[in-house]
């Protein structure tokens, strides 16, 4: 790492499989290792306040700096002293720069070397996001991560096409480096390449030169199938550093984050638990449960027996009565508990990692699913 107030500690690799466990240190106090972080979009995790993200386990929140620079404008953020004090939040923070943002919701995208130009789909305005203007946002927000500004395409797409967009995102990368001049805000680069391996690890190999704080692996979760995304992190995470943070964007189902610390990342951000709270459906060690169903219509368990969240000293049938009645107090506590799930079963791997048991834990989490995970 580049010195403070950033540091990357690797304390432990599973004996039997590239599990890592580490921490990762920001000016907002340290990240236990592999993490995961409730998407906080526009700035707040739907429905929830700051205590009840912290209660549910999490470490660090990520936001959205393409969202953020259109309403209300990184401005703004600044002048009500940053994104942490503007979100109520005082740990570690992550801002997305917006590559994802710009291939799934701007307006008429149209992308040159130069920069990106597309139409809000807020109000339509013509909107230019440059590397340089990326940083310069990020920058203006103050998280203690920023993400360079990357080429995100559909999958499946043509060799042409996925070839074109990850050397954009390289040169990209490289203008994002030298844009960068905040001391207390690291810089993580995004691994693209769609699914061919060979362009996935010479843009791992290209951007390991750059030396960054941090890498993440993107273009995931964009319409392939979870085998495909396992082979790119077989052949990806090998050419990463293996001092820095490895950060899985937009992953996943908790299927998908156990086979990918298994295979050496270390930091997860997905919008899956909290979406699937607001629509009835809560993650538990035997799959998911749809609670609109009328099998738990007198059903007095708990979601989950030996959860501590407020949603689990709760009965199934009072939640299910809270969603059919459109009571808000039914997103909100599932969301808190699909938060929660997802951080104990991060905080679970973390101490099997430690005992050199982590595919034992893998495997028993894999039994007690069915090998199934509901997507929402």
């Amino acid at each position: 790492m580049n010195g403070p107030p950033f540091s990357f500690r690797l304390s432990h690799v599973d004996a039997h499989s590239a599990a890592r466990r580490s921490t990762f240190d920001t000016p907002h106090g340290p990240v236990e290792m592999p993490a995961f972080m409730p998407v906080g979009t526009q700035g707040t995790v739907k429905g929830l306040l700051a205590d009840q993200i912290r209660d549910t386990g999490a470490q660090m929140v990520l936001a959205n700096a393409y969202h953020l620079c259109l309403r209300p404008g990184e401005e703004v953020v600044a002048a009500l002293g940053g994104l942490h004090r503007f979100a109520g939040w005082d740990g570690p923070m992550l801002t997305d720069s917006g590559g994802f943002q710009l291939f799934s919701l701007a307006q008429r995208t149209k992308v040159t070397d130069e920069q990106a130009v597309f139409r809000s789909h807020i109000d339509g305005r013509l909107v230019e996001i440059s590397p340089e203007r990326a940083v310069q946002i990020q920058e203006a927000l103050g998280a203690d991560v920023a993400m360079v500004l990357d080429h995100v395409v559909a999958l499946p797409n043509s060799p042409e096409v996925v070839r074109d967009a990850t050397d954009r995102t390289i040169r990209w990368a490289r203008r994002c480096r030298r844009a960068a001049a905040r001391d207390d805000q690291a810089l993580f680069a995004i691994v693209q390449g769609g699914l061919d391996l060979p362009l996935r690890q010479r843009c791992a190999a290209e951007l390991a030169e750059l030396d960054f704080q941090g890498y993440a692996v993107g273009g995931l979760s964009v319409g392939e199938e979870p085998a495909d995304m396992l082979r790119v992190l077989e052949a990806t995470v090998p050419e990463l550093p293996a001092d820095r943070p490895r950060y899985l964007m937009g992953v996943g189902r908790p299927i998908d984050l156990l086979e990918a610390i298994g295979r050496g990342i270390d930091l997860f951000d997905c919008v899956m638990p909290t979406r699937n709270g607001r629509n009835a459906l809560a993650f538990t060690d035997d799959g998911p449960i749809r609670l609109r169903n009328l099998q738990f219509e007198r059903d007095g368990r708990p979601i989950q027996p030996d959860c501590p969240c407020q949603a689990c000293r709760r009965s199934r049938g009072y939640i299910r009565h809270l969603f059919l009645s459109g009571e808000m107090l039914g997103p909100i506590l599932l969301s808190i508990h699909n938060l929660t799930y997802y951080q104990r079963l991060l905080a679970d791997a973390r101490s099997a990692i430690e005992a050199d048991r982590y595919e034992e834990y893998r495997l028993e989490k894999l039994r007690g699913w069915g090998g199934v995970v509901g997507s929402g």
